[in-house]
Parts: C-alpha cells; sequence; structure tokens
C-alpha cells in the first residue's frame, strides 16, 4: 500500500515500537519535560528511521495521511490543542488498549463517530465495551523477540513483568503478587517494582534475555488487557501461569502452554511443580512457543495494521489539500 504520514502520541512505548515495525512514518509530538504523550522517541527501544520526533508547536504545519488517537486525552483535548481544524479532518483511528473501567459491560466508548476507525487490542476489550456507532475491529498484538535468545528456564522462579504495580492495585494483581510471592520465588520487573523489593526498569531491548532463564511467567492481573510482556514470553516459550480473566483463557491452554485458574491456590501448586519438575517446564515451553509464533508474530500484525489504515482512510474519501495537511495524493 501507499507510504503513509501517520501522526500518534507516545502512549504505550513497547506498542508503539511493534506498530512502527509497520511500512510508514510516524510522527510523534513531543514538549519541553514530555508531559504525558509529548515524550517522542524515548530511550529504550530501538527506534526506526521511520519514527520522528515532531515538536508540538510545528505539528500543524506538517502534512499527515491519518491522526491515529491512542487515549481519551489525545481524543478530546490534545488535538484541539496541537491540530489545525483541517488536520482534524484528516481519516483518524482511535487505538483502544484496555477494557472499561467504569463498568465492565454498560460502558460506551468515549468516541461516537461513524467516520473514525475504533481498533481494539483484544476480543474481549471489544465486547466489553459498548461501540455505539462507531466502527471497530480488533487487532490482536504483534511481538518479536532476538533471535538469539532462548528459553532456558535455568532460574527456578517466576518472573512478573507489570508497570507501577505498587500503586494499581488489586486491578492488576498487587495483593495477589505479594500473597503468591509469600510461598513461590518470584521476581518482579517493570517501573517502580523496586518499592516492592523488584528487580527494577528493564529496557525493551534487555528484557527477553532476562524473562528467558526464568522457569516460568506469572501473570497476576485480574482485570486489564493482554499485556505485550505475556506475548513475548510466549514467543520466547516461557510457561504462562495466571488467572483465567479476560482475554488470556484464550491464550493460555492448561497443561499444553501453561496453567491459567480463578483461584490463585491452584495457581500455586502448578507454580510449584514447575519448579520442582524442569522437564515439565520444557515441555510446556514448546506449546508457549508455539502459541506465541503463531498467534502473536508481527508479519500478521503488521497486515492487519496495514488493512486498517486503508480501511479507515476510505471512511473519509474526500481529501483536502495538501497545502493544509494532507499527504496523500
Amino acid at each position: 500500500m501507499q507510504r503513509l504520514r501517520i501522526l500518534t502520541w507516545h502512549v504505550h512505548g513497547s506498542y508503539l515500537y511493534y506498530l512502527t515495525q509497520c511500512p510508514h512514518d510516524f510522527y510523534l509530538p513531543t514538549k519541553p519535560g514530555h508531559p504525558e504523550g509529548y515524550g517522542g522517541r524515548l530511550s529504550g527501544f530501538d527506534w526506526g528511521h521511520n519514527v520522528h520526533d515532531i515538536a508540538a508547536e510545528d505539528v500543524r504545519h506538517q502534512a499527515f495521511d491519518c491522526i491515529l488517537f491512542q487515549s481519551s486525552r489525545n481524543y478530546r483535548q490534545d488535538q484541539y490543542e496541537i491540530l489545525s481544524p483541517e488536520q482534524r479532518r484528516l481519516p483518524q483511528i482511535f487505538l483502544e488498549h484496555d477494557p472499561p473501567r467504569e463498568h465492565p459491560t454498560d460502558t460506551r466508548h468515549g468516541v461516537d463517530d461513524p467516520q473514525l476507525l475504533l481498533v481494539h487490542v483484544t476480543a474481549f476489550n471489544r465486547l466489553m465495551w459498548d461501540c455505539g456507532r462507531t466502527p471497530s475491529r480488533v487487532i490482536e498484538h504483534g511481538v518479536t523477540v532476538p533471535e538469539d535468545v532462548q528459553y532456558t528456564g535455568e532460574i527456578p522462579k517466576g518472573i512478573v513483568v507489570v508497570n507501577g504495580l505498587r500503586s494499581r492495585g488489586r486491578r492488576l494483581g498487587a495483593d495477589l503478587f505479594e500473597q503468591v510471592r509469600q510461598q513461590i520465588p518470584l521476581d518482579l520487573v517493570g517501573m517502580d517494582s523496586e518499592s516492592l523489593g523488584g528487580l527494577g526498569n528493564i529496557s525493551h531491548r534487555e528484557l527477553p534475555a532476562l524473562m528467558a532463564r526464568y522457569r516460568f511467567f506469572f501473570h497476576p492481573v485480574r482485570y486489564t488487557s493482554l499485556g505485550l510482556a505475556v506475548c513475548e514470553a510466549l514467543y520466547l516459550g516461557l510457561p504462562i501461569v495466571g488467572l483465567a480473566t479476560t482475554e488470556l483463557p484464550t491464550v493460555v491452554e492448561n497443561d499444553v502452554s501453561g496453567y491459567i485458574h480463578t483461584d490463585p491456590a491452584a495457581l500455586v501448586k502448578q507454580m510449584q511443580q514447575l519448579i520442582d519438575h524442569p522437564d515439565l517446564a520444557r515441555h510446556l515451553s514448546q506449546g508457549a512457543q508455539t502459541v506465541g509464533q503463531t498467534r502473536f508474530n508481527l508479519y500478521r500484525f503488521v497486515q492487519d495494521w496495514n488493512a486498517a489504515f486503508t480501511d479507515a482512510i476510505a471512511l473519509k474519501p474526500v481529501p483536502v489539500s495538501p497545502a493544509v495537511g494532507y499527504g496523500g495524493p
């Protein structure tokens, strides 16, 4: 397809990194001090040459083909602050990263626009949101890991990867993490993990090699979207142990790629089995890697996003003049 110029915000760094593997040019607005959404090409990621920082005050003078919102703030506030009126009439996509917070089934999505495409990252999320008249679709995660990193499971512990677990509380399973680590050796990785005795924040490029050494990946999350770290762990071949909630029951199969259950006590028993029997972990590793590389491969992800960009542009088929912000023909 035609190479596009896409404006988006830096909201979720890991997702943005994978999104920018699409063969388009991505422009990330920046502001001094890097307030929310305006961090641009933050460190820790191997950004490609197709990813460009652009000062927020210069955005209205740049030609784009599509505006990609990634948060309610982007849609409700940021676009009116940095886009020109003509740019706000460009084709638009809203990338919804999460399930509804206010009520799991009866929350109306904040976007109500039949000319905007709403993209969900899991089928569970789309099921729970009331999307009204806004056309929507699911694009599941796509990930990759360095080819020279292989699962070894040599560390007889579980690894947990959650940013800000302490402050995010029960929804992300902070209480379950504390409860389980009294019985099972666990290492926590992520932003502010040091406050819970964790290993701190590990860069995206370094995380796969670290995870691959652990016996299994523990996902204590009660209610959120499917974490990219789960997909990366599967891709590496880590057995996944987690709660049978949200999208995870469609991803992890018991005794094949890991274990899921709604009773934490049952999960503790399975974790102990994996620690005591590394051969069992190696068996589950094969199943985990198969589902990870089949379902969450980057090629499928890029193809899905290319189709989404094409369809979003088709929803607004009449372009405005290139002089006022449209980069297409």
